[in-house]
């Protein structure tokens, strides 16, 4: 098939760590990739936000991104481009006009899909929807600090009656979205996926300066992800260090406020020894840093999916999570790993505790990880289930099946 991907604000080719880089760009550019190589031409449409940035570029075998002019070629905060939807939405009609029409177009997050939409009118190509995010649950938990446009989630519902097929990530997603008014009928079940092939249990870890534990948190440096519920939790935790991967460049913490406000928090609690901030950890050296660790926390708040969790379990590391979201999907508690509430630095450092003292029960939960990271998530499985559902509303047939 010829598949259209669109994510207006997430490249696949973007660095991640950024505020508005991360799960998104990761799922889009392993997604584009796995469906490649099962001999699908994609083309990934995301905006242009650099005036260096050539029209089209390469990304791997049938797979090629291209840098739609639609608002200012600078980047800009992605609940700012909603009024460059039209301009990308006409942009990408002409492109298809000129030729490369797609059989089925796959939209990534809530403006995407209004542009993808609005495209695909005029060409009867059908549209699948993810959203990565829903406005509903960051206004839930954000309140006044929520900076999305004010009728994100009116936008949200039309689209889930709109398109062909919304792809939910998590069962928690599916019933956020049905009390939003979206059909089930029109839902499928396909979750994110991880890299099998990079992210594995062999091979070099990253050194280890002393002999205490590791507990590693993957993280943008945001009050979301509950990177201080950990630091507060840090201390009840004997003879562990803590290591922060995400945010900006390494020489850019200095000066992030939010570093700042960690670094403050760790002095006072009298532990600034034990926490070590990394700053943005390039993609290739992420493995090596998750088999350095005897555990891996993920402690957001609300957590739509949650990449972090997988690659650390296809590593072999077990995964102390909160119970939200698509986490609670992931971690199977007791087996791959233990979920806490969200925001109780008590629970988390009992569960950080007792499974730092536990070297069989990290083993058991190391291994069952493993196995399910590769049978229930690797790429081409999930590529697989989502060519499945691309087929079905494109009137095409396929020989694997989609998990509705």
């Amino acid at each position: 098939m010829r598949i259209a991907m669109i994510s207006e604000h997430a490249s696949p080719l973007a660095a991640l760590g950024g505020v508005d880089a991360g799960g998104q760009n990761s799922h889009v550019a392993e997604l584009a990739a796995a469906l490649g190589g099962h001999g699908h031409e994609v083309r990934v449409y995301t905006r242009r936000d650099s005036p260096d940035l050539p029209e089209t570029v390469p990304m791997g075998d049938r797979v090629e991104v291209v840098h739609v002019p639609a608002g200012p070629a600078e980047a800009l905060p992605k609940d700012e481009l909603l009024p460059f939807m039209s301009a990308f939405a006409e942009w990408m009609a002409a492109d298809w006009q000129g030729g490369w029409q797609p059989d089925v177009a796959h939209a990534h997050f809530w403006m995407s899909g209004l542009a993808t939409v609005t495209a695909a009118r005029a060409f009867d190509v059908p549209v699948v929807q993810t959203y990565h995010a829903l406005g509903s649950v960051k206004r839930r938990h954000q309140g006044t600090a929520d900076t999305s446009p004010p009728h994100r989630i009116a936008y949200e519902r039309e689209l889930g009656r709109s398109v062909d097929r919304v792809i939910v990530q998590c069962e928690d997603e599916r019933g956020e979205l049905l009390r939003l008014g979206v059909p089930r009928g029109r839902m499928a079940l396909v979750p994110s996926g991880v890299n099998t092939e990079r992210f594995r249990p062999d091979g070099p870890p990253a050194p280890r300066e002393n002999g205490r534990a590791r507990i590693l948190t993957v993280a943008r440096l945001v009050e979301r992800k509950g990177i201080e519920d950990i630091i507060r939790a840090l201390p009840q935790v004997p003879g562990a260090d803590l290591v922060v991967a995400g945010g900006p460049p390494a020489a850019g913490l200095a000066t992030d406020a939010y570093a700042a406000k960690l670094r403050r928090l760790a002095s006072e609690l009298q532990i600034s020894d034990r926490v070590r901030l990394l700053g943005a950890v390039p993609a290739h050296e992420m493995p090596a840093w998750y088999r350095s660790s005897d555990v891996v926390a993920a402690t957001p708040w609300y957590e739509p999916f949650g990449i972090s969790p997988l690659e650390a379990m296809a590593c072999g590391v077990p995964v102390v999570a909160t119970a939200v979201g698509g986490l609670t999907d992931t971690v199977v508690d007791g087996v791959t790993g233990d979920l806490v509430p969200p925001r109780d630095p008590r629970a988390l450092s009992n569960a950080l505790r007792h499974l730092l003292g536990d070297d069989m029960r990290r083993e058991a939960y190391g291994a069952a990880a493993v196995d399910r990271a590769a049978y229930a998530y690797a790429w081409p499985r999930i590529a697989d289930r989502l060519a499945a559902v691309y087929a079905s509303v494109a009137g095409q047939t396929t020989t694997a099946a989609a998990v509705a």
